[in-house]
């Protein structure tokens, strides 16, 4: 690993205890996610977030609390840098208008960067659905706190 990448997510629960998610097509490897992602240089981590929600969710929010800091070295899986990531519990501050799917990876048109959001109960949440190895981690953390 040659440096660190710093990534911020956002956890956005609606009225249904229902978690925002993101499906994700990009170089060829299809995930699953947090809403979120990198910090750009001079960027701090709650207006990269805000950044992040805009422009992957047209939804303007509000950080309710730090949720997570990656606390273990993981390597990317997209280059050969060490990911940090931070989780943040969020609130939209805007209506949520997204064409959410129901089923993973239903994605709207073709690309090589692909992009569909789902909502998912708390209670289904599940390790095996994410892809990443702090995303697996912070799903954990969910599921202890139910």
């Amino acid at each position: 690993m040659e440096y660190f990448n710093v990534r911020v997510y956002g956890l956005l629960l609606n009225d249904d205890d229902e978690l925002l998610i993101s499906d994700e097509q990009e170089y060829g490897i299809r995930f699953t996610k947090f809403p979120g992602g990198g910090l750009e240089l001079g960027e701090g981590l709650i207006d990269g977030l805000k950044r992040e929600f805009m422009e992957e969710c047209n939804i303007e929010i509000e950080v309710v609390g730090h949720f997570y800091t990656t606390d273990f070295a993981v390597k990317s899986a997209f280059n050969n840098s060490q990911i940090i990531s931070v989780y943040y519990l969020v609130r939209s501050l805007t209506p949520v208008n997204l064409n959410i799917k129901t089923a993973a990876f239903d994605f709207d048109g073709e690309g090589e960067v692909l992009q569909a959001f789902r909502w998912v109960p708390l209670t289904a949440l599940s390790v095996t659905d994410f892809e990443f190895p702090t995303d697996k981690r912070v799903v954990e953390l969910l599921q202890n706190e139910l």
